[in-house]
């Protein structure tokens, strides 16, 4: 399995930015995929995360309302529409793929056994 992350960049406080997660190496019917970022510094934590088959979407307290994670099955991809960002939205932002049961939980980075290279946002103030 293969993630590859996009669309990281610069933005000023306000702006949006869009990630995307193209995956390969396998069929893409089940299983789960997450969004993580990492600061400098500190742990990596869960953004978002939503489930191949039904589209159910999970959000970590600090992206509701700003985040949306998607997914497009055609096309084997996953994004993360980010709106409204501040400058503590600054990270490395992975993509993640898990296809069995989950060890910890979905938010949890330790139940993911595929990632990305990890893309870099930076929100100025």
């Amino acid at each position: 399995v293969q993630l590859v992350e996009s669309g990281g960049g610069l933005v000023q406080a306000g702006g949006s930015l869009r990630l995307s997660c193209a995956a390969s190496g396998r069929t893409f019917s089940n299983g789960y995929m997450g969004w993580f970022r990492q600061a400098p510094g500190k742990e990596r934590e869960f953004v978002a995360a939503i489930t191949w088959s039904g589209g159910s979407t999970y959000y970590a307290d600090f992206v509701k309302g700003r985040f949306t994670i998607s997914r497009d099955n055609a096309k084997n991809m996953v994004y993360l529409q980010m709106n409204s960002l501040k400058p503590e939205d600054t990270a490395v932002y992975y993509c993640a793929a898990q296809f069995s049961a989950l060890r910890r939980g979905i938010r949890d980075y330790r139940s993911y056994d595929y990632w990305g290279q990890g893309t870099q946002s930076t929100v100025s103030s």
